[in-house]
């Protein structure tokens, strides 16, 4: 009877929007001690970035490795690059056009001078040491291990390439060299599924964090801003992202159903590295390439930041709003020139969207950068919106680019979203990374893979 009960209650995604309500309602209760939770929401966080960067890794390395052709890889990013850039191109554009109409700083009538600069003078730090040439730089690892020690996304997947490019040149030499990183990457998803036991815990933390600290009254302050930024959102994801799935022939509400756990997650932590595992997992399982896959998706967290395009084209138009700067078209369009840059590689900063914010106004110079502390209060809400619109944008990216490649099994996906889909082999259910397991058993079960 008593199991009866919890049934329903077994689903990690259940279990995660539980915790991010009792972490809001336990905010609304006791705001002083809700701030003190914010250390699991903390510790929930680095237990999944621990293994991230060595998942990326061997992720792409396998791919690589055992995609065969050199050539493929450069095609695979190119395409994706290029992907990025239209998309991110599109949030930007979104985000500008949407702020025109809703005009959420207009009548604010605020004076710069007024503002409190030492609450994001760290953030505009940060900001000042960004460039075009540090952002290259930063792609290089000082060292091997050295990729691994900050646990940022880009300069692990730069090295696991070069690691993919030279075991798939060695050919059988190195096959089994590529077999245990393959099982050692069964070995770290089966980390990542008893750290994903505390993911409610983590959520409800964070949650209660955001809550206590900043309270309903930051929302009120600045509520219409958040209101006409979530929409913008919710345009992008059901418009834009909607219309590119509906061309590769998926439904995009059933696709964030299947992603419901992912989204939970990033939604409760405000963070899409804690999901990252997670998605590589269900979109190969759902069809798409592991070799593709493995280099979109990682690779996507640094320039493919939907989110923080949409937060950055509507918070400048905001703060120009609210301190009566008029803005040019020349200068609009400067903006969006400027945020494709500024908004790439911002996954793995602190604040990376005020971050990304701050960088932009420093190069317009029209605007003060003492106004981007109006959004001091409600920038962790934001950025709630920010991470879920960004992780569900490189699934999509992961689905496009593995169909423009030709690697994206078809039938499966649709097997998959429909929940027909039965693994060849009952005891694959229990591993935490099945396609790995399931390798042997496909030809006798006529499905096709791509591992």
């Amino acid at each position: 009877m008593k199991t009866a009960l919890l049934r329903p209650l077994k689903p990690l995604y259940i279990q995660v929007l539980l915790g991010v309500i009792l972490g809001t309602l336990f905010a609304l209760f006791d705001a002083k001690a809700a701030v003190e939770m914010k250390v699991l929401g903390d510790v929930f966080i680095k237990l999944i970035k621990m293994v991230v960067a060595p998942v990326v890794f061997a992720t792409v390395v396998v791919g690589i490795a055992r995609m065969g052709d050199i050539r493929s890889v450069g095609r695979v990013g190119a395409k994706a690059l290029l992907y990025f850039e239209i998309v991110t191109t599109a949030a930007l554009v979104i985000g500008l056009v949407v702020a025109h109409l809703m005009q959420p700083g207009a009548g604010m009538n605020i004076d710069p001078k007024s503002l409190d600069m030492s609450a994001v003078a760290g953030y505009a730090k940060i900001a000042g040491e960004q460039s075009l040439r540090e952002f290259f730089l930063h792609i290089i690892p000082d060292s091997v291990m050295g990729a691994f020690v900050n646990g940022d996304i880009l300069p692990v997947v730069f090295l696991a390439v070069l690691f993919g490019v030279a075991l798939a040149q060695g050919g059988k030499r190195v096959a089994t060299f590529v077999d245990v990183i393959d099982q050692g990457l069964i070995t770290l998803f089966s980390i990542i599924g008893y750290l994903m036991k505390f993911a409610p815990i983590g959520a409800f933390g964070a949650i209660a964090f955001t809550v206590g600290k900043y309270g309903v009254g930051s929302l009120a302050t600045l509520g219409y801003l958040m209101m006409a930024f979530y929409t913008t959102c919710i345009l992008f994801i059901f418009g834009i992202l909607g219309l590119i799935l509906k061309v590769c022939g998926v439904n995009i509400f059933v696709f964030l159903s299947y992603l419901k756990t992912e989204l939970l997650i990033t939604l409760g932590t405000a963070s899409a590295e804690p999901a990252l595992p997670g998605l590589l997992q269900k979109l190969e399982k759902l069809g798409c390439q592991k070799s593709v896959v493995g280099l979109v998706v990682p690779t996507g967290y640094a320039f493919n930041l939907d989110g923080v395009c949409i937060y950055l084209t509507m918070s400048v138009i905001f703060i120009a709003q609210a301190t009566n700067t008029p803005l040019t078209l020349s200068q609009e369009l400067t903006v969006l020139a400027i945020g494709l840059f500024t908004s790439k590689g911002m996954s793995g900063v602190p604040g990376g969207g005020f971050v990304a914010l701050a960088a932009t106004l420093a190069s317009v110079h029209v605007l003060p950068l003492s106004a981007i502390a109006l959004l001091v209060g409600i920038d962790r809400f934001m950025g709630e919106a920010r991470a879920v619109t960004s992780i569900i944008g490189n699934a999509v990216a992961g689905i496009v680019i593995s169909k423009w490649e030709g690697a994206l099994d078809t039938d499966r996906m649709n097997q998959v979203l429909r929940g027909e889909y039965v693994e060849p082999d009952p005891e694959v259910e229990t591993q935490p990374y099945p396609l790995q397991v399931a390798q042997s058993h496909t030809k006798a079960e006529g499905i096709t893979t791509h591992s």
